[in-house]
């Protein structure tokens, strides 16, 4: 499956099934049943969805900084992480969220 987020203030943007749940699941968006291909972003959560992820962004990366220490502590090979994280994921769609908001505009996706 493939998210499609649409606005009428920015272009389309595609995420991959996995990208765009992880997305939907930290801003707080209920994904079980029929909810899971189509839903709204309105502008008065905007400013709260850019938060979450900002915070969820910054958990991840203390995270991997935590277990590079740990490893090199330990004496042992520094872990691997994908070559893209959160923050690279994240990025446009909180671009996108934050121009709709001071547009109030809502995103959309699977309508």
């Amino acid at each position: 499956m493939i998210y499609k987020f649409k606005s009428k203030v920015t272009g389309d943007l595609i995420m991959l099934e996995p990208n765009g749940r992880r997305v939907l699941q930290i801003i707080g968006k209920d994904l079980s049943g029929a909810n899971a291909s189509k839903g709204i972003v309105l502008p008065e959560q905007m400013t709260a969805a850019v938060a979450a992820l900002q915070a969820e962004v910054a958990k991840e990366e203390a995270e991997r900084e935590a277990a590079i220490a740990l490893a090199l502590a330990q004496g042992k090979e520094a872990p691997r992480f994908e070559a893209l994280g959160l923050r690279q994921r994240t990025l446009p769609f909180i671009e996108m969220l934050r121009r709709c908001e001071p547009a109030g505009e809502p995103i959309t996706w699977g309508v």
